[in-house]
């Protein structure tokens, strides 16, 4: 329910230009920290988690509360919440995995695991 990562991993999230695109503040405050990923689709940066947390609350309470995505109920509906706003359920009855990956990670690091435990779950689910 929370990224791992090292503090030099993390620091990338708290300065820089990925720090900038995830609304985080430009210094090295621990906005990294604060705003990891977290919950079932990891929710990322202070834009991303006051968006999510607007959508969640109507308010701006996860920006003090990051911790509560680690829940499984806001982790769940965190998740719900970043793939109905990230129009995911179109490109998933296209079977566009790949655009999914894109939009979830940015890019498709770890695309063959999850090719992999999406053909598992098919074959589970009976699924073609």
């Amino acid at each position: 329910m929370r990224e791992l990562g090292s503090d030099a991993y993390l620091s990338r999230y708290d300065t820089g230009p990925l720090a900038a695109r995830l609304g985080n503040t430009p210094q090295a405050d621990g906005d990294g920290q604060a705003y990891r990923g977290r919950g079932l689709i990891q929710i990322t940066g202070s834009h991303n988690y006051l968006a999510c947390s607007r959508a969640l609350f109507g308010d701006d309470r996860l920006l003090r509360e990051p911790m509560l995505l680690e829940l499984p109920q806001w982790a769940a509906a965190s998740a719900g919440w970043f793939w109905q706003s990230n129009g995911l359920n179109e490109l998933a009855d296209k079977g566009q995995f790949t655009a999914i990956t894109r939009r979830i990670n940015g890019g498709l690091n770890g695309l063959e695991d999850r090719l992999r435990l999406w053909a598992r779950a098919k074959a589970v689910l009976c699924v073609s």
